[in-house]
């Protein structure tokens, strides 16, 4: 699940995921930080979910993916869309 919070000049989004599925830890990769694993790693929250929030510019399509634990790579259902390789958000 994406949630997102519009700012003047920014768009701040929360990727969000159950706290069990995929078991493991679990990072969020991107065009905003380089594809590099654990650069975004999710961290629990109290209502049995785990998210990280990510600062991007407005008005940008931006392409990412999950990485969990074992090279696991898979998308996010609710993405603005996918283009056949990744899925991505309209900031």
């Amino acid at each position: 699940m994406l949630e997102r919070a519009q700012h003047e000049n920014a768009t701040e989004v929360t990727f969000v995921l159950p706290a069990d599925s995929p078991s493991g830890d679990v990072s969020v990769v991107g065009d905003f930080n380089d594809w590099r694993p654990g650069a975004h790693p999710l961290a629990a929250r109290g209502d049995g979910t785990r998210a990280v929030t990510v600062q991007m510019p407005a008005e940008q399509r931006v392409h990412f993916r999950y990485l969990a634990h074992g090279d696991y790579w898979f998308d996010e259902d609710g993405a603005d869309g996918h283009d056949g390789q990744n899925g991505y958000v309209r900031t």
